[in-house]
C-alpha cells in the first residue's frame, strides 16, 4: 500500500530539533508534519541529557523534566577540583520526558506527528530541488509533497545526504553510557572525569537524575583515539575509578549509546526549500559535545522562518537565510574559540590535566558555567581575565582569543 500527503512543512526527525521547528511553524498555522522513525519519540535515548537552567526558562520545559545542578566536580588522575553554588545553574534532563513534551507541544499547535516513517530519498523538481521526501511507513510506501523540508534528523543528516548536500562527518564524539541505580548518589553533584585512563580524547562523567539514578558515560573523539567508549566504560566502571566508587553498589537500568558532529559549524545549512538545525547543521558545543539548547532554540528559528517563507510564497534560499544568519551571529565566533580550547585538551597529558584543574578552581560559579557552555563573548572574557589575574587564568583568556 501506498501513501501519499501534501503539507506545507516536512520535519525530518522527531528529536528537540525537529518538535522545536514544528512547534514555531504550527504555531504561525501552516500545515506541519513532523516525522519520526522510531516506535514512539525518544523511543532511543543517544544523549547524556546536560543542559543549563538559564535555558530551560527560557523554553518553558516542566520541573518534573529535569534534575538541577548545584556543584560541578573535576577529577583527573592526581587532582580534584569542586566549584559550588547555592543556586542550580545546570540540569541533567529526562530526555524522554522532555522529547515527548517538545512533540506534544508542537501537536497542541497543529502540527501532524508521523511515527515508525523511515525517511529514505528527497523529492526533487525539474530545477533539482527538494519539494518533499519519501519512504517507508507502517503502511508500505510514503510520499510526503511539501514546500520546505527541515533536516532534523540529527547525525546521520539523512535529507542533506540525500540532495549530496554533504559529505559524512569527519571528526566527531562517540558517547557510551549506563543509567544506573546507584546506593550514593549527591544528586546536586556532577562528575566530569578527564585523563587517559577515562579517555584518551575526551572524557567520562557521572550525571545525577535523582531518585539515586545516574548516568555513566564515557566520549572518545574520533578520529583522534580509536578506543571504544563502550568497552572503556565497561573497564572503568568495573575498576571503580575515581568517583565511581562512592556510588556503592550499581544496578543496570538502560545503556545509551550516541554520536555527535564535532566538524564545527563547517556546512552551509540553508538551500532552496530547505533548511538544516541541530546535528544536522553541526550545531553542537565543542568542549563537552552538547547541543540540546540549540536543537531547541535554532529548531524554533528554524520553524518561524520557514513559516514565514511559505507564507510569504517564496522559499528560496534567499529567503530562508534569516536562519543561518540568526545562528551565526549568536554562536559562531563562540563555538570557534570553543574548538580551540578542546583542541588543546585533546592533546593534555595526564600532569597537564593535573594542572588544568589548578586553572578551572580559579573560577566562579557563573564563570565556570559561562567557560564550559563556550559563551566566550569578549566582555565575558574580560571580566573573567579581570577578576582572576593569575597567570594561568591569563593563558586560558589568551586561548579563547585565539592568540599565541
Amino acid at each position: 500500500m501506498s501513501e501519499e500527503f501534501y503539507y506545507d512543512l516536512v520535519v525530518v526527525g522527531g528529536g528537540p530539533a525537529g518538535s522545536s521547528a514544528a512547534f514555531a511553524a504550527a504555531k504561525n498555522g501552516i500545515k506541519v508534519a513532523l516525522i519520526e522513525k522510531e516506535n514512539t519519540i525518544a523511543e532511543t535515548v543517544r544523549t547524556s541529557g546536560v543542559t543549563w537552567i538559564q535555558n530551560i526558562k527560557e523554553f518553558g520545559i516542566p520541573d518534573n523534566c529535569f534534575n538541577p545542578i548545584k556543584n560541578f566536580s573535576f577529577c583527573s588522575p592526581k587532582n580534584q577540583v569542586t566549584i559550588s553554588d547555592t543556586i542550580p545553574r545546570a540540569a541533567v534532563l529526562d530526555v524522554r520526558k522532555t522529547y515527548r513534551w517538545l512533540a506534544k507541544e508542537a501537536e497542541k499547535c497543529g502540527a501532524d506527528v508521523f511515527v515508525k516513517t523511515n525517511i529514505k530519498n528527497a523529492i526533487k523538481n525539474k530545477n533539482g530541488d527538494i519539494v518533499g521526501v519519501e519512504g517507508i511507513g507502517p503502511n508500505g510506501k510514503i510520499t510526503f509533497n511539501s514546500k520546505v523540508v527541515i533536516d532534523a534528523s540529527g547525525f546521520p543528516s539523512t535529507v542533506c545526504k540525500a540532495m549530496e548536500f554533504a559529505p559524512q562527518w569527519e571528526r566527531f564524539g562517540a558517547g557510551a553510557e549506563y543509567e544506573v541505580k546507584a546506593e550514593n548518589v549527591d544528586s546536586d553533584t556532577w562528575w566530569l572525569m578527564v585523563g587517559q585512563e577515562y579517555s584518551p580524547a575526551g572524557y567520562a562523567w557521572i550525571f545525577p537524575l535523582g531518585d539515586n539514578i545516574v548516568r555513566i558515560g564515557v566520549g572518545v573523539g574520533k578520529p583522534e583515539s580509536n578506543v571504544d567508549p563502550t568497552q572503556r566504560l565497561k573497564e572503568i566502571i568495573e575498576k571503580k575509578l575515581g568517583p565511581i566508587k562512592k556510588l556503592g553498589k550499581l544496578t543496570e537500568l538502560e545503556f545509551h549509546y550516541g554520536l555527535i558532529p564535532n566538524d564545527g559549524l563547517s556546512r552551509k545549512t540553508v538551500f532552496n526549500n530547505l533548511i538544516l538545525v541541530g546535528d544536522s547543521a553541526g550545531q553542537a558545543n565543542p568542549l563537552v559535545l552538547e547541543g540540546i539548547r540549540y536543537a531547541i532554540k535554532f529548531g524554533r528559528v528554524a520553524g518561524k522562518v520557514a513559516s514565514k517563507a511559505i507564507i510569504d510564497g517564496n522559499t528560496d534560499e534567499k529567503s530562508l537565510y534569516p536562519y543561518e544568519e540568526n545562528w551565526r551571529k549568536d554562536i559562531e565566533s563562540k563555538i570557534n574559540s570553543a574548538g580551540k580550547v578542546q583542541d588543546r585538551w585533546i592533546g593534555l597529558t595526564d600532569d597537564e590535566w593535573d594542572k588544568e584543574l589548578d586553572i578551572i578552581k580559579e573560577l566562579k560559579s557563573e564563570e565556570f558555567i559561562d567557560f564550559i557552555k563556550a559563551d566566550f563573548g569578549l566582555s565575558n572574557m574580560l571580566k573573567l581575565a579581570t577578576h582572576h589575574p593569575k597567570l594561568a587564568v591569563r593563558q586560558l583568556f589568551n586561548l579563547v582569543k585565539g592568540k599565541k
